[in-house]
């Protein structure tokens, strides 16, 4: 059995299991099963608390110092860039404007992690005049001090500062730079051994759920998904085939006939790693995208283009906030979308990544790391369909690029 089935039958049977406990209030067996539940989770969330840090960080280390390819290909550098950050943009206030559209999350008053938001800094005290030397004085500091208090952002910002000077020295720094790959490979299996007990967590976070909590979370969750996904699938069909026939000048129906493979591929698998060998394939033979284009564009979008993690985080913050009735100000939606642009960079290519970085989107305006918790039951069917705009995303931006450069080649010759 698959990790995906796993997940489903856990679910399945924590729900079952959580109506079980409301059957019998007020009873021993009730209050050992909760306590028992309570372990499993606080186990399930701390390993993933654990491994945050050091997977950002060496991520993004990674993720930087491999873009001194760049320097080979400056134009399509330049474009890829642009068509990075403009995709990603886009998703993000498409997912932030959707989730303000819907009022995700409004209505319900839920108390399961009251006691988690006492101990966090409350969002409130946070404004627009103050937030320059906030983010100063909270991000520019020793970086042992950062990840001992684990401090997201200053790790973030030291982690792209090592990046770029790994990626200034050059093959001086190759050893140090194979050293934080081995490292980042490292964190990879950790968070491959921790997402086998996904199940046993994500089994005892709804059954707790069911319990302590009125029901009707249950339906704003629902609601969650179908806003996130329709709103991915908006972008996926909608946006990025647009960008696609003004900047690509490409049929979208001629590009989806010739992604079809890597895209089928990205939903059963829910890894934008795992697809990139067929999106590769797919762009050079079906799309005509140049191989030194494509073998540039797609593998660093992998690692940094991923639209629909970006849309999902920042959506998924404001229902979060929704749901403990906190009111979000501008700039810390702001600083939401920032993260989430982050966190997409920083995100592996592995199914429910999204998940570890989620806590990086959500502490970054104050909101507990347990509230995930929330969104474990509808992480990896939500999953399937934002691997599939990553992977799209990849391979329209490696048309635009390739489109673009080769016309630059022929106006130089």
């Amino acid at each position: 059995m698959n990790l995906n089935t796993q997940i489903l039958f856990a679910a399945i049977l924590g729900v079952v299991f959580g109506f079980l406990l409301n059957a019998f209030p007020e009873t021993a067996f009730v209050e050992h099963s909760l306590y028992g539940l309570g372990i499993l989770s606080s186990i399930f969330i701390g390993l993933l608390k654990m491994l945050l840090i050091p997977l950002i960080f060496s991520s993004i280390v990674v993720g930087v110092s491999n873009l001194q390819a760049g320097g080979q290909f400056g134009r399509v550098w330049k474009i890829t860039a642009l068509c990075s950050i403009t995709t990603t943009t886009l998703a993000l206030i498409l997912g932030i404007g959707c989730a303000h559209l819907f009022d995700v999350g409004k209505g319900v008053d839920i108390q399961l992690f009251q006691a988690d938001m006492q101990s966090h800094q409350s969002p409130d005290t946070l404004t627009p005049s103050s937030f320059l030397s906030n983010f100063v004085q909270n991000t520019l500091i020793n970086p042992f001090k950062a990840f001992s208090e684990g401090n997201v952002l200053a790790v973030v910002v030291f982690a792209l500062f090592l990046g770029v000077a790994l990626v200034q020295g050059g093959e001086r720094f190759a050893l140090v730079r194979n050293s934080f790959q081995q490292f980042f490979e490292i964190m990879m299996m950790l968070v491959g051994w921790v997402m086998k007990l996904a199940p046993i967590g994500i089994f005892a976070l709804l059954a707790k759920l069911i319990v302590t909590e009125d029901l009707s979370v249950l339906s704003r969750l629902a609601e969650f998904a179908a806003v996130v996904t329709g709103t991915t699938i908006f972008h996926g069909l909608v946006v990025l085939p647009l960008l696609l026939w003004v900047f690509g000048r490409m049929d979208p129906i001629t590009f989806f006939r010739g992604a079809r493979t890597a895209l089928v591929t990205a939903f059963a698998t829910s890894s934008s790693s795992a697809t990139m060998p067929l999106s590769l394939k797919c762009a050079q033979e079906n799309l005509g995208v140049r191989p030194q284009t494509a073998g540039f564009v797609i593998p660093l979008g992998t690692q940094l283009n991923m639209d629909g993690t970006a849309l999902y985080e920042a959506a998924a913050a404001l229902f979060i906030a929704n749901l403990m009735g906190l009111d979000l100000s501008i700039t810390q939606q702001i600083i939401v979308c920032l993260v989430a642009i982050i966190a997409s960079l920083g995100a592996p290519g592995i199914p429910s990544a999204g998940m570890v970085t989620m806590i990086m989107v959500l502490q970054s305006v104050g909101l507990p790391a347990e509230a995930i918790a929330i969104l474990l039951p509808i992480d990896r069917l939500l999953d399937t369909v934002r691997t599939v705009v990553n992977v799209q995303g990849d391979m329209m931006i490696s048309v635009v690029v390739d489109r673009h450069a080769s016309e630059s080649t022929t106006d130089q010759g």
